[in-house]
């Protein structure tokens, strides 16, 4: 691999490289290692001599292509030297670039003419990494892209190998990363397929990459504080914030794209007297911060009082009201996520509130994990939600919503109009009912495992009339439905066996509003 080492002053492609070889660990079966070296070049030994070693041994370049890459002359030396490589094997595959930041001399045609590098470059098929720069290492979409590029590197492997067993002895297929002023680590193996693959190779073009504003507590980037740089800011910016502590509230009221720029919990916001983040504007995204609101009072942890906020791989809480907040029509996106140690909810979607919450975990809050009323209708998925002090998911007033996929190791109540629809859910482990449905509460509930609570798996009460199809309510301490003062509804399909007192308790009164039918006894 070569790149500039300016490129890598805040360590990025270092990280790159080191989970790249993680990564391709995993599916040979083998550490991956990556040749250093300061740590191993032999005591008396020129590291350039070591470096020009280095680069006959293997057999494939990766340049991390940048504007810097094509100002360094030891880059361009390399690169051209692998160019060679190829003209003299009447081959073009052993440049396997990855545009990682945007470079008019690539995306314009008449600046790439003449310039015989770029040229070549634009020749080669490339990994876009523009956008993915911008991502954490716990992104889901940079560790599948990572991923995808371990499985083309473990199969080109093979190939080279086999190849090499019948033309000619098998090389050191060593990695070689250089420590001087321009890296260069050469990795192994054809990976052609590193991007998606076309007919024709497509040519650069350039990406409308937004202004980017620094925000450094050390003084070294445009600003110190983040509320500074939001201020300074235009909609559309991306600010990057990096590793420190930063007692502030931040309020957005502009589109603005806020992105920690370190290892998760490295950038942490406290607020005493405000929210740790209010957001009141159209549209915005934050991603790998710390958010805590320390001071207790009317404060939450993050407000979204409106708009479309993308918040993801944060860690948040709250000394205060609810963790996250979600009212007034807002319409989040919130992903992966830890909600935790809240003194209220970890989750309060009110006021026509909706968004989609998926795969956060939400745990150790004072009161439920997910509170939904006043005809709000979020969607959760794939939410780990435990450990809540007042119970896992509570539905009332009029609340709607749709869980799917979720782990919820607690109890699910829905009351006073409350009509959720339940898909595939663990509901489990409860100290009460695993679900419990009162006070004209309605829902659907379809193929959930409702299982080990310490009470009836559903109970219905108070002229509730939920729909129970095809779940599994198993294993609980007592009935797996139970209904009384009126409680009724519809029961088909479902699977009510192994519970320690059998599958019913039907009162009287509820008897007449139950519809049952075809239930596994």
């Amino acid at each position: 691999m070569s790149y500039a080492h300016e490129d890598d002053k805040y360590g990025h492609v270092t990280r790159f490289y080191e989970r790249l070889s993680h990564e391709v660990g995993v599916y040979i079966g083998e550490k991956f290692s990556i040749f250093r070296d300061r740590e191993e070049i032999l005591l008396g030994q020129s590291w350039k001599e070591r470096i020009e070693e280095s680069l006959d041994e293997v057999t494939f370049l990766i340049p991390i292509i940048t504007p810097l890459f094509f100002g360094s002359p030891a880059c361009c030396d390399e690169l051209q030297r692998f160019l060679d490589r190829e003209k003299k094997l009447g081959r073009n595959d052993l440049v396997l670039p990855i545009y990682y930041v945007d470079c008019p001399l690539l995306n314009d045609e008449e600046k790439r003419a003449g310039d015989e590098l770029a040229q070549a470059i634009a020749d080669h098929q490339y990994a876009d990494w523009r956008e993915l720069r911008f991502e954490p290492f716990t992104s889901p979409q940079v560790g599948r892209t990572l991923a995808r590029l371990a499985v083309q590197i473990r199969d080109a492997l093979d190939r080279v190998q086999a190849s090499e067993k019948k033309e000619a002895p098998e090389p050191d297929a060593g990695v070689t990363r250089r420590l001087s002023e321009d890296v260069s680590v050469p990795l192994p193996p054809d990976i052609e397929s590193m991007i998606e693959s076309t007919e024709h190779i497509p040519r650069p073009t350039a990406k409308t990459e937004p202004p980017i504003r620094v925000v450094d507590p050390m003084h070294h980037g445009d600003h110190t504080t983040i509320t500074e740089a939001i201020e300074a800011a235009n909609p559309g910016d991306r600010i990057l914030v990096r590793p420190g502590l930063y007692r502030e509230g931040v309020v957005i009221e502009k589109p603005l794209e806020i992105i920690g720029d370190g290892d998760p919990g490295e950038v942490v916001v406290e607020a005493k007297g405000k929210d740790a983040l209010l957001f009141k504007t159209t549209m915005g995204r934050v991603t790998n911060i710390t958010l805590r609101q320390m001071s207790g009072g009317y404060w939450f942890g993050v407000d979204i009082a409106q708009g479309r906020l993308e918040l993801e791989e944060c860690d948040i809480t709250s000394h205060g009201l609810a963790c996250i907040a979600i009212h007034g029509g807002a319409d989040p996106r919130l992903r992966r996520n830890r909600i935790h140690d809240g003194k209220q909810e970890g989750v309060y979607v009110w006021e026509n509130g909706r968004g989609v919450l998926e795969d956060n975990d939400i745990f150790g809050n004072a009161g439920v994990g997910v509170l939904i009323s006043d005809g709000s209708n979020p969607t959760l998925r794939r939410n780990r939600i435990h450990d809540c002090e007042d119970g896992g998911v509570f539905v009332y007033n009029n609340g709607q919503g749709i869980l799917e996929d979720n782990d919820i190791l607690s109890c699910v109540a829905i009351s006073t109009g409350g009509n959720p629809t339940l898909r595939r859910n663990r509901i489990h482990d409860c100290e009460e009912d695993g679900v419990l449905i009162q006070e004209d509460g309605r829902g659907v509930l379809e193929d959930n495992d409702i299982f080990g609570n310490a009470c009836a798996g559903v109970m219905i009460a108070h002229d509730s009339t939920p729909t129970l199809r095809r779940n599994r309510i198993n294993k609980n301490g007592d009935v797996a439905v139970w209904a009384y003062a009126g409680g009724g509804g519809t029961i088909e399909n479902n699977d009510l066996r192994d519970n320690a007192k059998g599958a019913w308790d039907i009162a009287p009164d509820s008897e007449p509003n139950l519809r049952r039918a075809r239930n596994k006894e």
